[in-house]
């Protein structure tokens, strides 16, 4: 730490990061250019804004430094300003960034990614998730002819378009007849899928889902979502943006052996530059081609979409990955990271309210309260501890640029904070050590 962290949370304060984000207020809604970045997800006047980073490691303008996780809301899997990708991305820039017909960078992006992801026949670039799964949808209605889409309900996010947004309590400004069209399924649950397919008989143009998050997927899952969808004529689209890289290069669907009709990636796929992947059966692809006799659909066409050096850095996270193993480095620091954080609430007697969730590669914590019901107050005083202690942690995603000190230290501090927490609940009530309101979900009606 460049500023010492003091014991005592309520004497960790970050006058700067204040500062900075009342500046963020008054020029940017909300405060931050994606929500669940926002000062609502971190303790009151605890939440740092960024200087830099550099591998696992972050400093805020008050000078402090943090081991991060999550980073860049799981994007950045290789660290902060990673060499490799980094030098790629130098070389490009010296070459242009965009051009009036395609670069010979986008050929060799594309036939990079199919050889990563076999299973996928062709690609096309863009920048953000939202814009691939959206286009997704399209295709799939189109092919199809069928208006409505169905989504897992259990999966918290796809789009900011309105086909999903529309679905969630944040759905101001999207007409109710959009929203209607968007039905959903429940994860694991065949029976339940297949009665929604039947009830909606000819109607539902795709299924659309995270193929696995928190959960594995139940045994035989996603091989009997691949034979409903071909039984109903439906398009089965795997949203891949966490589980692509993190389960294995050719993510979830390279890991399970199940290949759906169309899969999109993002996050890891650019260590943090902007570029996202739609991917799938040729013959569905192609309809957003030239070389077919179909109506035209218009699948992607976006200015920036090809930007060489968002592809070059794509091809040196790939490179990277395969080359040095990463996938199975971030599953060995997760494990490793897990069992420490479940040794520290357990040895302080919060292993019923301290929960890690998930995949290694990916984990989550849950913060429950005296009920083992999750809370919002108990995941605030959970954040301050961590926070005073130099780790920024809104999960426990790892990056592969965490060492064995960088485990062991946040374990540490773990350790610290489950000791509060224990305080908090003998007392019955954590609201002395919360400095301020609560986090608050990203998804609700009112700010």
């Amino acid at each position: 730490m460049t500023t010492e962290h003091t014991e005592e949370t309520a004497e960790f304060v970050l006058p700067q990061s204040r500062q900075a984000n009342e500046r963020l207020h008054a020029t940017i809604p909300g405060g931050a250019h994606t929500y669940a970045k926002g000062d609502d997800q971190y303790p009151e006047n605890l939440a740092p804004v960024i200087s830099h980073g550099r591998g696992a490691h972050v400093w805020d303008v008050d000078g402090n430094r943090y081991i991060e996780y999550g980073s860049g809301l799981r994007s950045v899997s290789l660290g902060h300003a990673h060499p490799r990708v980094i030098e790629a991305v130098r070389r490009e820039l010296g070459r242009g960034s965009n051009f009036v017909r395609p670069s010979i960078v986008e050929v060799e992006a594309a036939e990079r990614f199919l050889a990563t992801v076999p299973t996928a026949e062709m690609v096309k670039f863009a920048k953000n998730g939202s814009d691939v799964t959206t286009a997704a949808v399209r295709l799939a209605r189109a092919v199809t002819g069928r208006p409505r889409v169905a989504v897992c309900a259990d999966h918290p996010f796809f789009s900011v378009d309105d086909w999903f947004i529309g679905t969630t309590p944040m759905s101001a400004g999207i007409p109710a007849a959009t929203t209607e069209l968007t039905v959903a399924f429940p994860y694991g649950d065949l029976a339940a899928t297949e009665e929604l397919l039947t009830r909606y008989e000819g109607e539902v143009a795709c299924l659309i889902l995270e193929p696995a998050s928190h959960t594995e997927p139940p045994p035989g899952y996603l091989e009997g979502l691949r034979e409903l969808a071909d039984r109903h004529g439906c398009v089965l689209v795997f949203d891949e943006m966490i589980t692509g890289f993190r389960w294995s290069e050719a993510g979830a669907q390279g890991m399970y052996g199940v290949v759906p009709d169309l899969s999109t990636f993002g996050k890891a796929l650019g260590n943090g530059f902007a570029v996202s992947a739609l991917a799938g059966r040729r013959d569905l692809m192609e309809r957003g081609g030239l070389r077919h006799s179909h109506e035209r659909v218009f699948l992607l066409s976006t200015t920036h979409g090809a930007e060489t050096h968002s592809l070059a850095a794509a091809m040196a996270v790939q490179a990277t990955y395969v080359e040095e193993g990463i996938t199975a480095r971030l599953h060995a620091l997760g494990e490793r990271l897990a069992a420490g954080v479940r040794d520290a609430a357990a040895g302080m007697g919060v292993g019923d309210h301290i929960v890690v969730r998930g995949r290694a590669s990916n984990l989550v914590f849950g913060t429950l309260d005296e009920n083992r019901q999750p809370s919002q107050q108990y995941r605030t005083l959970f954040l301050r501890r961590l926070l005073a202690g130099g780790v920024l942690a809104p999960s426990f995603v790892v990056s592969s640029a965490l060492s064995d000190a960088d485990i062991d230290h946040t374990v540490d501090v773990v350790a610290q904070a489950c000791a509060v927490y224990r305080k908090a609940l003998d007392a019955g009530d954590p609201a002395p050590w919360l400095g301020g309101r609560p986090v608050k979900p990203v998804f609700r009606r009112l700010a």
